[in-house]
């Protein structure tokens, strides 16, 4: 039994363009993070407010950003998978 590729690889012409999609999105995210982690070094009694459903805001948040990544995720893949078809021909890369 060979282990070869299962699909033959070619030339990715939307590589450029979804490594500058990720680091966008990464540097998003890594913005809401900060602004999540200064008021939790300075404002430790506002993080401990109870929001929703008995839990407090630092929980709600850190959730929120979870979700936040998950999101991002779908993002990304769905416009790579876009440019990939429209900068590569509709063939498979």
């Amino acid at each position: 039994m060979l282990h070869e590729p299962a699909v033959e690889l070619g030339a990715d012409h939307a590589s450029k363009r979804k490594t500058r999609l990720g680091l966008i999105l990464f540097l998003v995210y890594v913005f809401i993070c900060i602004v999540f982690v200064l008021p939790s070094l300075f404002f430790i009694d506002t993080l401990g407010m109870i929001v929703i459903g008995g839990l407090n805001l630092a929980v709600v948040y850190g959730f929120g950003l979870i979700l936040l990544a998950i999101v991002m995720g779908f993002i990304y893949s769905l416009v790579c998978t876009h440019m990939e078809e429209q900068m590569n021909g509709g063939r498979e890369v």
